[in-house]
């Protein structure tokens, strides 16, 4: 059965300029340990493909925000929630810490799909129930 669902559109521009800004602090507060090594080595390459990625993986994170009814308060946190890839290429939920507890308490499981055009990515997520 069908928990929640969550969606989320972002601005890679806005992504881009607060980068810019803050540097990799700003990467730092919202991705994940294996996110972060993905985005460092992706930037390093083509840094375009690098900021794509960090916007993406930022909306992913609001919209699976969105889908457990939490927004971002505990004991959802951006680096807690993770959206990595499977090896069929598939992109998969991996949660730590309290949010990985509170998750399996609830039961629950995540799907989450995420595309990025030139100046958009966006992200949907359906979470539901393992009754």
């Amino acid at each position: 059965m069908i928990y929640g669902i969550g969606t989320d559109i972002c601005d890679i521009r806005r992504i881009r300029d607060t980068f810019e800004r803050r540097g990799e602090r700003f990467a730092a507060k919202v991705l994940g340990p294996h996110e972060m090594t993905v985005f460092q080595d992706r930037f390093a390459r083509v840094p375009a493909r690098g900021i794509a990625y960090l916007a993406t993986r930022f909306s992913a994170k609001e919209a699976f925000s969105k889908a457990i009814g939490l927004g971002m308060r505990m004991p959802m946190t951006w680096r807690d929630c993770e959206v990595v890839k499977a090896p069929s290429g598939k992109p998969d939920i991996r949660l730590h810490n309290a949010l990985a507890t509170w998750f399996e308490a609830k039961g629950l499981t995540a799907h989450v799909t995420v595309t990025d055009e030139t100046e958009y990515a966006a992200a949907f997520v359906v979470v539901e129930t393992r009754d």
